[in-house]
């Protein structure tokens, strides 16, 4: 029998999370039946969207992610020992993928593409789900052309750093903010025309030196009082992808009433603003085109990466809780 440790969420956060909020034990996973698949994590995520999560997953069960696995037993042809899949278990070392689970979830049971000599743990990063968010998320909703201008925020994270990437790639002049100067210079190091530390710049002040004449395009990962900020520093007929929000994602219910008008009516009207969320697994029927395109940027040199990595599985909650602190740059991983 397999012993897995598992991080349960025991409460729901109030405000940035805490330790107190989870709970490691153990659990015994029944033995592997016909069609099953046994995987022992490589590399596990953390995000901010975990965070809105935590609000509506079941209390004392596994806290919600992906991680990278590789099969250490398996009674399924297509899964293979030695094998290596992204899946969405959530924070535990050992996982039991039953062929109905299997069945019920093709979409989130992915295989890693072929990784050469690069590592695994780009499977929760640039080469999976960030990496993809960028790539869709930015191309496919906002479709940015050659000589236009496209600011990002969060843009030393996972996604927003490729975000900046991929809009140099396309020609495009490139307003990147982040939260430390670090982090500016790596930024500036992508490739971004222009890269402001948000903490210590007057947000509109910078976009109307950095863009007198308007954004085109505008990849929002913070929302909140930045884009109250920029967008009207939007040009006309300019297009918005709401990737996240981690500037709300801590709030209480009572704060939340006062903040959620960002997206003023009036500049959506005035300057005919399309404005677009969306989550990822939209593009699952895609999903390996964007990261074969992604994979050979990066092997072109023209997409870098950089992540923060945590060592030990007992420090899963501390990497989270990182993350609302500035403490990573690029993917944050946990390598057990």
């Amino acid at each position: 029998m397999v012993v897995a440790k598992v991080w349960n969420l025991v409460r729901r956060p109030e405000g940035t999370p805490r330790m107190e909020d989870f709970a490691l034990v153990e659990e015994q996973l029944p033995p592997c039946g016909e069609g099953d698949v046994l995987v022992e994590a490589v590399a596990l995520s953390v995000d901010p969207y975990m965070r809105y999560r935590a609000k509506i997953i079941p209390l004392n069960g596994p806290m919600f992610g992906s991680q990278v696995a590789k099969v250490i037993e398996s009674k399924n042809p297509e899964w293979p020992v030695g094998t290596h899949l992204v899946h969405y278990e959530g924070w535990r070392t050992h996982s039991l993928l039953t062929a109905q689970h299997i069945k019920e979830n093709q979409f989130t049971i992915k295989p890693m593409p072929e990784m050469g000599n690069l590592p695994l743990s780009l499977g929760i990063g640039i080469l999976g789900m960030p990496g993809n968010t960028a790539y869709f998320g930015l191309l496919d909703i906002c479709n940015p052309k050659a000589g236009e201008t496209v600011l990002v925020n969060g843009a030393a994270g996972a996604v927003g750093s490729a975000v900046v990437q991929i809009a140099k790639i396309k020609g495009c002049t490139v307003i990147a903010f982040a939260g430390s100067d670090e982090k500016v210079a790596w930024v500036k190091e992508l490739g971004a025309d222009y890269a402001f530390n948000y903490k210590t710049t007057n947000v509109s002040e910078a976009l109307g030196k950095a863009a007198p004449k308007g954004i085109d395009v505008y990849f929002d990962n913070v929302g909140g009082k930045f884009t109250a900020e920029a967008l009207p520093h939007m040009a006309n007929l300019g297009r918005v992808s709401v990737c996240g929000a981690i500037s709300t994602y801590n709030e209480k219910k009572e704060e939340a009433a006062t903040t959620n008008g960002a997206f003023k009516e009036s500049f959506l009207i005035q300057k005919q603003l399309r404005v677009e969320g969306f989550l990822v697994h939209r593009w699952n029927g895609r999903w390996l085109e964007g990261l074969n395109q992604l994979k050979e940027w990066i092997l072109q040199g023209k997409l870098k990466y950089k992540e923060t990595e945590f060592h030990g599985f007992d420090n899963m909650p501390k990497a989270f809780i990182g993350l609302f602190h500035g403490e990573n740059t690029g993917k944050a991983v946990v390598l057990p």
